[in-house]
């Protein structure tokens, strides 16, 4: 009878063996089909544009004004 061989260091070793970067790849490929179908989602839902008065950027007045009369 025939002494069966471990499996050499080399192929043990080698990437694709390796859970952790199949869990890396698959968390990866996951995070980016997520991303496109927020994306697809975000193009069939049309963002209705909300009433403002505000005419500044932020709250912040776009003019050089102030509610205070100089000393």
């Amino acid at each position: 009878m025939a002494r069966a061989e471990a499996t050499p260091p080399a192929v043990a070793g080698a990437w694709y063996r390796q859970p952790l970067l199949w869990l890396g790849a698959l968390i990866f490929v996951a995070s980016l089909a997520g991303c496109v179908w927020m994306i697809v989602l975000s193009a069939h839902h049309a963002d209705a544009p909300v009433p403002t008065h505000q005419t500044g950027a932020l709250g912040v007045p776009a003019g050089a004004h102030s509610s205070a009369a100089p000393r």
